[in-house]
């Protein structure tokens, strides 16, 4: 008994843990934390502090370091207003020092893997990389290299004045500082994920709500062509219209207008560029910019011009594409709420507005339904066909997958909701979950690494996922993936007449 019990302690004491792993990028040496096979490091600079000088400028390449650099801890997340419950903004504290990302990778994996660089959505307002929504565990246990990303938001990712012009040279790009802040990010990418085992050849990039946006801004914008090679758009959106950087327009004030009222408003009636870079950050949270009046902009050199006018041109990267929505998006908005989603059947014809109520079968489907169609469903179909017909590899799909234990009287898969899904990251929704979550977040973390693996979500197992020609799709439901046509065509066509003739 003694004997087994010195050999136990001997076995015990002779297989040391695994250590933690080191690597050398140029900026110097970083030491991540291996778990059960998978390595991870966070808060890695890619880009310099955008602080004092810095503010509202291109982000500049980031500065190198002597010591070993602990990559164990989450780094800031970038300047925000509070989070209101959102599982994706991340852990505090907060601060402008926040251009960094994090990375999680398989140790024992041979050759290079394809990379995912997940951009975080927020309404280009809240959110982070650092969210334990977004771990990249579970997406690195089925071979790929997970890439997560903090941006500049709010005023100081999306911003201009006058005064800030007189200040830059005339080719200085403006306005954009957050979509700049992912270029640069991609940048590091294709020059570092190799040292982690990614291959630079092979990035996806994939990013939910505003984050979705953000994929088909950089889809159009010529700095990030070559940067990525396929693109994963979750309910982005698509028929947005931008802000112009200088010119104002009918009803459409232009982000230098809404810079110089912003501020009057804080007590700088006639700033210089010095004065408006020594306010303080949280002074720029209030009043909270809207999405889609003040941080969407068409500078003319990052974000040339609107999304579906480059996808109606062909102008767009030619990469394989998924695109989708879920299927109670804002399910909440009904026509006529406060704020510009519920006014975006304003314009409709006595005869639209007739035809679209019968489509919906009555009054009730349509106040219910409407507004997701408008901002969400439509435009994705719409761009889905856009990209195919450019000759581009396309897949729609929509995600009606309602966890057992959710709370909300949604009808359906509400915004955001397929994130854990996407993400394998269950565990993270602080409900109970039950088995058919557990197959649908399985079943989607497979198809998205299925794609970033072989630019095709399909593989051999799996229910086939058609493209997009002759509008057909896959859903994800309670019960399986099912693949069939766009559901509710009838009022979508009618949804498209309706955006040719507004915008033509």
């Amino acid at each position: 008994m003694l004997l087994a019990t010195l050999m136990s302690a001997l076995m015990t004491t002779a297989v040391p843990a695994a250590p933690d792993p080191e690597i050398v990028l140029d900026q110097g040496r970083i030491l991540g934390r291996a778990e059960a096979g998978i390595a991870a490091f966070q808060n890695l600079p890619y880009a310099a502090p955008p602080v004092g000088p810095l503010r509202w400028r291109p982000p500049e390449r980031a500065l190198g370091w002597t010591d070993v650099r602990d990559a164990t801890r989450p780094g800031a997340i970038c300047v925000q207003p509070p989070a209101n419950g959102d599982p994706g903004v991340g852990p505090l504290p907060m601060s402008e020092d926040c251009l960094t990302l994090n990375v999680w990778t398989p140790q024992a994996a041979s050759g290079p893997l394809p990379v995912m660089v997940w951009i975080h959505g927020g309404a280009y307002n809240n959110g982070s990389g650092t969210a334990a929504l977004y771990d990249g565990t579970s997406l690195a246990r089925r071979g790929v290299v997970v890439v997560t990303i903090n941006y500049r938001l709010g005023r100081l990712g999306f911003f201009d004045h006058p005064a800030l012009a007189l200040n830059r040279a005339p080719e200085e790009p403006a306005g954009n500082y957050g979509v700049m802040d992912q270029i640069a990010a991609l940048e590091w990418v294709r020059d570092n994920i190799g040292r982690f085992g990614g291959d630079p050849g092979q990035v996806t990039i994939f990013g939910e709500s505003a984050g979705g946006v953000a994929v088909t801004q950089l889809m159009v914008a010529p700095a990030a062509r070559g940067l990525f090679h396929r693109a994963v758009v979750q309910s982005g959106l698509g028929r947005q219209r931008s802000a112009l950087l200088d010119q104002d327009r009918p009803g459409r004030p232009s982000a230098q207008s809404l810079g110089v009222a912003f501020a009057r408003g804080v007590g700088l009636p006639v700033p210089d560029a010095e004065a408006l870079r020594a306010l303080p950050a949280e002074a720029t949270l209030s009043p909270a910019p809207v999405f889609s009046t003040d941080n969407l902009v068409v500078d003319g050199r990052v974000v040339p011009e609107d999304v579906v006018e480059a996808f109606a041109a062909g102008r767009q990267a030619p990469v394989p594409m998924i695109i989708g929505t879920n299927s109670a998006e804002f399910w909440w908005i009904r026509p006529g709420s406060p704020g510009v989603y519920g006014q975006t059947d304003d314009a409709l014809t006595d005869a639209e507005y007739e035809a679209l109520v019968q489509a919906y079968g009555g009054q009730a489907g349509y106040d219910a339904s409407v507004v997701s169609d408008l901002i969400f469903n439509e435009p994705a179909r719409h761009l889905a066909r856009l990209h195919a017909t450019a000759g581009n590899p396309t897949w729609m799909y929509r995600f009606d997958v309602v966890a057992e234990g959710n709370p909300e009287p949604s009808g359906g898969a509400t915004h955001a909701s397929e994130r854990p899904y996407v993400f394998d990251t269950l565990h993270t929704l602080g409900r109970p979950v039950g088995e058919r979550d557990v197959r649908a977040a399985g079943a989607m973390a497979d198809y998205w690494t299925g794609f970033a693996r072989s630019a095709d979500p399909n593989a051999e197992g799996r229910v086939v996922w058609p493209r997009v020609e002759g509008d057909q799709l896959m859903e994800f439901t309670n019960d399986g993936p099912v693949a069939g046509p766009v559901p509710y065509g009838e009022r979508l066509d009618l949804i498209a007449a309706y955006f040719a003739r507004i915008r033509p």
